[in-house]
């Protein structure tokens, strides 16, 4: 897999994780179906995706993008659709994440550029 395929691949496992943990809040505890089935989908098919990337970038660093990137975009449907505010410790937790992982991917010898 090329770099930016790579990565691409790792965006779509974010996002279907995403839209997986959105099922899972939606699913009601497993209580209704439709969304309990598009969370488990959406589950296999982000790790499957992740997998992928795992090729090409190191464990520790795929990770810390998924991670980051999912709480950052969770956090943004969580505050657009489930009206859940954030306040200004979590608005600046969220924000030293993203320095993080820019800090990691800029910088970091373990990341091939």
């Amino acid at each position: 897999m090329a770099n930016a395929s790579v990565y691409a691949m790792l965006l779509v496992a974010i996002v279907l994780e995403v839209i997986g943990t959105t099922a899972l809040q939606m699913s009601q505890q497993f209580t209704r179906l439709g969304p309990s089935i598009v969370l488990v989908l959406c589950y296999v098919a982000a790790f499957y995706c992740l997998s992928l990337t795992l090729r090409v970038i190191p464990v520790g660093i795929a990770y810390a993008i998924w991670s980051a990137l999912g709480i950052v975009l969770i956090s943004a449907v969580g505050l657009v659709f489930f009206r859940q505010k954030l306040d200004l410790a979590a608005t600046i937790g969220l924000a030293l994440i993203i320095a993080g992982v820019l800090v990691v991917n800029l910088f970091s010898k373990s990341v091939s550029h």
